[in-house]
């Protein structure tokens, strides 16, 4: 019998989810690049959460819980503790008034199957972030948000696990702190169990109105930017306080535009790393890329905005596994 069988089996008897050793994590996130895990967990309730968290306090590992890693870049050297892939997959619907009810989902749920259950359900809200990859769990993390919306708009409480402890806490909205790309899950003290939020009852008509938006702004991102190989928008935009330059009297702070005027669309190259020619903010692994390629080019694009415009955009895109920050300051 070999070991991992074994390993099975007692994970099966004592019903614990299996912590496997040296996992790839290039699989495992939309850039495809990243070195090993020394411990990888993928716990499917909440007591095989409490006990992945249990296994790496008693070892002293350090810890990443992994979404479906559309926002994140991985260092190619190996992540030296233990990441935690949480399967909790259940959704459950009650009512809140003759207005409204409550969806709660837990963090595994892929969000683009949440937003589906929700229009199943008649509940509108939450296609507003329609196409946008990801789970709950790293929704909730990052406050994924789209033109105008923004996720913590929608929610109405959270049940999370706290770090030290394993203390499960129910919290409301205000507990996260949120901001533009922020919520206190960002301290990595506390990971989210599950998200209830608040949306509106609809009607036929609505919902069918709510479907077409769901659908023409999964056509329009398809069209608009690149769906694999990529994190996402890999910077953030800036802060007023951070820009100086204005058009029509307001700050300039959106960071595409200052990669649009430096002309790197399509261009810029490292490897098989490449700025995408359909969004100046978006890097694309063309196949053999490694996380040091993107690097290399997110750093030659930081010093090209620095030199035109005395600023350094900072990443929206998580860095994760880094012993010391690679980018510039």
């Amino acid at each position: 019998m070999s070991l991992d069988i074994l390993k099975n089996i007692i994970s099966d008897f004592y019903n614990v989810p299996l912590i496997q050793e040296k996992v790839s994590l290039k699989d495992k996130n939309w850039f495809f690049t990243g070195g090993n895990a020394s411990y990888y967990v993928e716990p499917s309730d909440i007591d095989g959460f409490i006990f992945a968290l249990d296994f790496a306090k008693k070892n002293n590992h350090k810890v990443f819980v992994l979404g479906q890693g559309a926002n994140i870049l991985i260092n190619d050297k190996d992540f030296d503790g233990l990441v935690i892939k949480p399967q909790l997959k259940y959704i459950s619907i009650k009512d809140f008034d003759d207005e409204y009810s409550l969806i709660t989902a837990a963090s595994g749920v892929v969000f683009q199957d949440l937003i589906n259950k929700c229009l199943e359900n008649n509940l509108i809200g939450l296609e507003e972030f329609s196409g946008i990859p990801g789970t709950v769990g790293g929704s909730v993390y990052i406050n994924i948000h789209y033109f105008e919306f923004l996720l913590s708009q929608f929610l109405h409480s959270a049940t999370v696990i706290e770090k030290s402890t394993g203390k499960i806490l129910m919290v409301d909205n205000a507990w996260f702190n949120f901001g533009y790309n922020n919520s206190t899950l960002q301290s990595k003290q506390y990971y989210l169990i599950d998200a209830t939020f608040k949306l509106k009852n609809a009607d036929i008509f609505k919902i069918a109105y709510a479907k077409g938006r769901r659908d023409e702004i999964i056509r329009h991102r398809v069209k608009r930017y690149p769906n694999k190989g990529t994190c996402g928008s890999f910077f953030r935009n800036f802060y007023e306080d951070e820009v100086t330059l204005e058009s029509g009297g307001k700050k300039m702070i959106h960071v595409a535009y200052y990669l649009d005027k430096i002309g790197i669309k399509g261009m810029l190259r490292v490897g098989d790393a490449i700025v995408s020619y359909q969004h100046a903010n978006m890097i694309v692994n063309l196949g053999a890329a490694t996380t040091t390629d993107i690097i290399t080019l997110v750093r030659q694009i930081q010093q090209m905005v620095k030199d035109q415009y005395g600023i350094v955009p900072k990443p929206e895109c998580q860095l994760i596994g880094f012993k010391e920050y690679p980018l510039l300051d």
